[in-house]
């Protein structure tokens, strides 16, 4: 939850890709490559942010935690991790 909105805006071709299949063709099994681009993308990124801004990021990530993914209770620690690693 913490990373959704990097995830939103550097993998968005990934996911709107996939979701294009799903609708398409339901057969989960006609879109496993898009899902697993989707996925490699995310956690990719994941790892990157992590690398990149681990201190800010772990703060967030245990805020939302603590508070069962409440942002409302985490804006400090939101605007830390966005600081160190910009949208």
């Amino acid at each position: 939850m913490a990373a959704a909105k990097h995830i939103e805006i550097n993998c968005m071709p990934e996911n709107v890709e996939f979701l294009k299949c799903k609708k398409k063709d339901p057969n989960p099994e006609k879109c496993l490559d898009k899902g697993r681009q989707a996925t490699r993308c995310a956690l990719g990124l994941l790892k990157e942010l992590y690398q990149r801004c681990k201190d800010p990021m772990e703060g967030y990530v245990g805020c939302m935690y603590y508070h069962t993914n409440e942002f409302d209770l985490c804006r400090k620690q939101q605007q830390a991790f966005e600081k160190a690693c910009p949208l």
